[in-house]
């Protein structure tokens, strides 16, 4: 009579222990990938509570499981963040949040993009697109820490996403560069037509464009932003062509495939003046120009944030726009000028004026015969850079390639500092540029004590001008005097961003190595 119950019972047991092995990943065989990546504990509990969809025999087998359970994950707290807006106590919580759901929303995006399957993913640019997915969630909580308000609704955001991209970028890491898989080795790029090559040379660029922005009432628009909103997502460029003018607007462009071209650094001029400390803006949501929009082409045109010093971070341009290039255009401000914040950048003869942490970010950007303008700040010390790698597996980091740092005006002796690590794991190098005596002998800043000294990677390679003698350097030991040339050539267009695949098809001028 108490046989059958107990029969019944272990049946039971049996068939959902026979249920789980067919239809979840094994225990055992999900602890022994986990326990590769940093983070085991949520790796293993988000794989064990999915279904069995094949059995991880290989690495490969792993990281296509973890960017599953990544996207679903991160679809989940996107969704959660639409619904906070309700939860927000202040305009300040409201104005952190409504950056966040940008974020998350670029950070679903971006994550997509390394399992489409119409799409092919080489493992580099699945590093450069999971770099992007960290470094949003990174600046989503930065934007809350900026304006001071409550963090409580981050854990509700973020639903472990981070640390499930961070296991992915360590186990997608160890690539070399001929893993790397060019789609656009001949011809030109889907995104570019043989006339785009001449456009940014040409003379008469309103006969080529397909919009034109004119204040007098002689093009189609009369403000940037309106022209941007018209312009379509396609498979071609879409050329908006800005006569010289100041154009007073906050600029937001969304669509891929842009080219913005002006008149001329002076000529054609974007200005705005948000910034932090004056109109409770985060850094993200202060630039006077954001491109968000992949592949876009600046040229010729100036962007201003003219918040002044005392208002610290106001960004002029920021920019997540991969595969992206900015050519003989100036960026104007003070603190967090330039805000190179993910993915693939080239900035080629461009300008950039600032005082504190002015050219700063997460992205893989090089900048090639740039001219950088230290400007007089108000607490006597300037930093160039703060590169924000948070994760040793991320690819990123800002190259200043064949360069010229000199003062904007006189600075009457201020301190003028190479960068500083803003986080744990930033990376910088100063290669061929020529360095004005205004760079302190020490030439590198702490940011907090011993705050990533160990961890950073900051370098000076074949630097000239009065500021570039290493003699008295500081000694950390995240810092090199890089005195081998393929270690400095890691750093430049050709290696660091892989420029041989996109950039000769853009029609600007570059430089592969040194």
């Amino acid at each position: 009579m108490t046989t059958l119950p107990f029969l019944a019972t272990l049946i039971s047991f049996l068939f959902l222990l026979l249920s789980f092995e067919v239809h979840g990943y094994p225990i055992s065989e999900i602890r022994s990938w986990c326990n590769q990546t940093p983070h085991p504990e949520p790796c293993e509990h988000v794989l064990s509570s999915k279904p069995n969809e094949g059995t991880i025999r290989h690495k490969n087998d792993f990281i296509k499981a973890l960017l599953k359970v990544t996207l679903e994950r991160a679809t989940d707290a996107e969704s959660n963040t639409r619904g906070l807006g309700a939860k927000c106590h202040n305009l300040l919580e409201k104005t952190a949040w409504s950056d966040c759901l940008k974020l998350y929303e670029n950070t679903v995006q971006r994550i997509n993009m390394t399992i489409a399957p119409n799409q092919k993913c080489s493992k580099v640019e699945m590093q450069t697109w999971l770099s992007t997915a960290l470094t949003n969630l990174e600046t989503c909580k930065i934007g809350f820490e900026e304006l001071g308000v409550g963090d409580y609704l981050l854990p509700l955001m973020n639903n472990n996403v981070s640390s499930l991209i961070s296991n992915t970028l360590a186990m997608n890491k160890g690539n070399k560069s001929s893993d790397y898989e060019p789609r656009y080795q001949k011809g030109f790029p889907t995104w570019v037509k043989p006339g785009d090559r001449k456009l940014l040379q040409s003379s008469n660029p309103a006969s080529q464009a397909n919009a034109v922005v004119a204040q007098d009432g002689s093009g189609d628009y009369k403000t940037i932003g309106s022209a941007v909103a018209a312009a379509k997502s396609s498979g071609g460029r879409y050329v908006i062509y800005v006569k010289a003018g100041t154009y007073n607007e906050y600029i937001e462009i969304k669509p891929n495939n842009i080219m913005l071209v002006g008149d001329g650094i002076g000529k054609t001029i974007i200005t705005g003046s948000r910034s932090v400390g004056g109109s409770g803006s985060t850094s993200f949501g202060s630039a006077t120009m954001g491109v968000d929009g992949d592949r876009f082409i600046g040229r010729g045109f100036t962007v201003r944030n003219t918040a002044g010093p005392q208002n610290h971070q106001a960004v002029a341009l920021r920019s997540d726009s991969d595969l992206s290039v900015f050519y003989q255009c100036s960026f104007e401000g003070y603190q967090d000028t330039l805000y190179v914040l993910s993915n693939r950048q080239f900035y080629r003869e461009c300008n950039i004026y600032g005082t504190v942490d002015f050219i700063f970010g997460n992205a893989a950007a090089v900048l090639q015969n740039c001219n950088i303008y230290a400007r007089d700040p108000p607490n006597k010390t300037n930093t160039l850079t703060a590169q924000g790698r948070t994760d040793p597996n991320q690819n990123t980091g800002i190259s200043i390639h064949n360069c010229r740092v000199t003062a904007a005006s006189s600075l009457n002796g201020v301190k003028t500092y190479l960068g500083r690590p803003w986080k744990q794991y930033s990376r910088t190098v100063f290669i061929k540029t020529y360095l004005d005596g205004i760079v302190n002998p020490a030439g590198w800043m702490p940011w907090s004590g011993n705050f990533a000294l160990d961890t950073l990677y900051y370098g000076e390679y074949m630097n000239t001008g009065p500021g570039s003698s290493t003699a008295n350097r500081v000694n950390w030991k995240g810092y090199h005097v890089i005195t081998n040339a393929a270690e400095a050539a890691k750093f430049t267009p050709g290696s660091f961003i892989a420029g041989g695949s996109w950039l000769p098809d853009t029609g600007v001028p570059w430089t592969s190595g040194l």
